[in-house]
């Protein structure tokens, strides 16, 4: 072994500490140090990303008012892994697209994800999707499974002014007028 290499494993294994001697112009030593190189890319970008809440509402339109309008939220960029093809993730890209071709379906592009995106808090994001069912007496109703999302809502209502009723703390279940006069629930699904 030549002495550069020596100079070298010794060099790299410091700093590895692992106590091994890698020698970094081996095919060994390259594939450390991209592994190294792609688990710090890797933290990085989820250190960075930001905190995301999900709210499932009756009427999408009627929630973007109130969310831009009442509670005045800023609308907020869609965060970065929303941007890829989360089905794929989730294994349903595997389906043949071929066998599927007699069904119809409304593909959103990637970059458009569906619902609303607002921020919360600094690197605190509100999504607001559709699904929910309507409450009592029709009342228009966004759901969440979080009870630290409704919290943050709540607090936003109270320091705009805005009429509403706490009915219950745990599971946090809220009432609150918007400006046609519209009762919209606030309610957390208890898990």
């Amino acid at each position: 072994m030549s002495t550069f290499n020596v100079v070298w494993q010794s060099w790299f294994a410091l700093p590895l500490g692992l106590g091994l001697p890698v020698d970094i112009l081996s095919t060994q030593g390259i594939m450390v140090l991209l592994l190294v190189g792609y688990a710090g890319a890797m933290w990085m970008f989820l250190s960075s990303a930001p905190k995301v809440y999900t709210i499932m509402v009756s009427d999408l339109e009627m929630a973007r008012r109130f969310y831009e309008g009442m509670l005045q939220l800023q609308t907020a960029d869609v965060p970065l892994h929303y941007y890829y093809n989360y089905e794929q993730t989730l294994g349903a890209g595997a389906i043949d697209p071929m066998l599927t071709s007699g069904v119809t379906t409304a593909a959103q592009p990637y970059n458009q994800p569906d619902g609303l995106w607002y921020q919360l808090k600094k690197n605190t994001q509100l999504h607001v999707i559709s699904g929910a069912s309507r409450g009592h007496r029709d009342r228009q109703r966004h759901v969440c499974f979080d009870h630290d999302c409704l919290e943050q809502i709540l607090m936003r209502v109270q320091t705009r002014g805005v009429r509403h009723k706490i009915r219950r703390d745990a599971p946090l279940n809220f009432l609150v007028k918007d400006y046609q006069g519209e009762v919209i629930e606030m309610a957390e699904v208890a898990n």
